[in-house]
């Protein structure tokens, strides 16, 4: 998984294993012993997650952490508190501050590398729904509404009922939700007409193995359609690192101990609540605000409209955090002969089937848009030349894999697409700067055209 990670700790020798470990996980590392670097450091490379040891006295960590998350251009970074001392009030400490979650040392590594990849989903997510926010309002749409309009609903899920019953106690002094407790088994039995909690916390106190089913029930969670967006929060054994670990790999959001105070676990499901809140409002202003306006009606893509505010914010992203980004320019060939031959509606049905096949197979961060009658455009974040031209050459495959589906009695049509590539380097983000890489990925496909077509051409500047 790629992600950026800044390291802050006085001891050099802390700083040299913690970038050894991550280094080896391939995450891009910066190291730094103090706030004063790590705040230069940030102004250069946006880091996706912060690993903070806020056990020093030196300076005012727990500030730092507060003025981060305080800052909405740097509220979305992950915290994790390192070297915190093991006690309920420091842990609390840590989290109310703004850290995601407190390992205390010695760290088990296991555990430290599935709370940095689960950290690192959510902030992946954060930024694809941030970025279509922030397109929608360049595009005169409303802001999101403020989470926490409605009461939010909570589901206990416990294989024994007496845990359950404690947990909704002492969930229920700090959260202001409906609670319901389920058997795990049942969960998925639920009545049609019963909202979809917004948070589940699943009691696995007494799991050491993964028996009674609760690994399936996180990633079953987690994968259907009516669950996906709801956050968990797992229980989990005092003594058992790995199998928090398995659980955070599995699909849940966090993990705790059942030891941990009444306040903890209440700050720990209310900011989970609250995420789950705050992306149902982003995601409600692009489905409902900006439908009708930035999207085709033929393939339910984005249209050109949406495509130039949106890249004028993947370049800002770009520049914050280092990475090159990619634009593909994808052409039907001879489509006009398709039209001529089978017909306008058949012609149109090849573009829905494309549309669909493009959508399913690239990252939900990734921008699909129709700009053109039989032209396409993705926008990659995050990708080098080599990601891109083996990205593309995977669509292209993937369009000529299988013939398309022209109706009725009609044979099927074997379809091929040249493609476009060019990448852009971090920037400052500007028009003209985008319309320059947009064209070298234009004359990329005319090149790939040019070769006999059904081919990848990599434009000059990222050759």
């Amino acid at each position: 998984m790629s992600g950026r990670i800044l390291i802050i700790d006085t001891v050099a020798t802390n700083r040299i294993v913690l970038k050894v470990k991550m280094l080896a996980a391939q995450f891009e590392v910066d190291a730094c012993a103090n706030q004063t670097e790590a705040a230069t450091v940030m102004a250069m490379h946006r880091p996706d997650l912060i690993l903070i040891n806020l056990s020093e006295q030196v300076e005012d960590r727990h500030a730092f952490c507060r003025q981060i998350k305080a800052n909405p251009d740097t509220a979305q970074i992950a915290i994790i508190a390192v070297g915190v001392i093991d006690t309920s009030r420091a842990r609390l400490a840590a989290l109310d501050a703004g850290a995601d979650d407190v390992m205390p040392r010695p760290m088990n590594e296991t555990l430290l590398m599935a709370r940095i990849r689960s950290l690192l989903r959510v902030h992946s997510a954060n930024q694809e729904l941030l970025l279509r926010d922030g397109t929608s309002r360049a595009l005169g749409f409303k802001e999101a509404a403020k989470p926490f309009e409605t009461m939010p609903h909570v589901a206990l899920l416990s294989v024994s009922g007496v845990i359950g019953t404690n947990l909704a106690q002492r969930l229920g002094h700090g959260l202001q939700a409906k609670m319901r407790q389920f058997a795990p088994c049942c969960v998925m039995k639920q009545a049609t007409d019963t909202p979809v909690p917004d948070l589940f916390v699943i009691d696995a106190s007494t799991v050491t193995s993964g028996q009674d089913g609760l690994f399936g029930l996180v990633s079953d969670l987690r994968s259907r359609a009516e669950s996906r967006q709801s956050t968990q929060l797992v229980i989990v054994p005092p003594d058992r690192p790995n199998l928090a670990a398995m659980f955070l790999d599995l699909g849940a959001d966090d993990v705790v101990t059942l030891q941990v105070s009444d306040a903890e676990i209440t700050l720990r499901a209310r900011a989970l609540l609250w995420r789950k809140s705050l992306h149902d409002r982003l995601r409600d202003v692009v489905r409902n605000g900006l439908h009708a306006a930035i999207t085709d009606p033929l393939t339910g893509l984005y249209n050109r409209r949406y495509v130039e505010p949106h890249l004028l914010r993947l370049a800002e992203q770009s520049r914050q955090s280092g990475a090159d980004f990619a634009i593909m320019m994808l052409d039907i060939d001879h489509f006009k002969q398709i039209n001529d031959s089978h017909g306008h509606a058949s012609g149109d049905r090849v573009l829905v089937q494309l549309a669909d096949r493009l959508r399913d197979n690239l990252r939900d961060i990734d921008l699909l848009a129709r700009i053109g009658g039989e032209e396409f455009l993705v926008a990659m974040p995050r990708t080098t030349v080599g990601q891109a031209h083996r990205a593309a050459n995977r669509l292209r495959r993937l369009v000529n894999c299988r013939p398309f589906d022209l109706g009725g009695p009609r044979p099927s049509l074997h379809v091929t697409v040249s493609v476009g590539v060019a990448i852009s380097s971090p920037c400052q983000p500007e028009p003209k700067h985008l319309t320059m890489i947009c064209n070298q990925a234009d004359a990329a496909l005319y090149a790939a055209k040019s070769a006999g077509r059904n081919q990848v051409a990599i434009g000059r500047s990222a050759a």
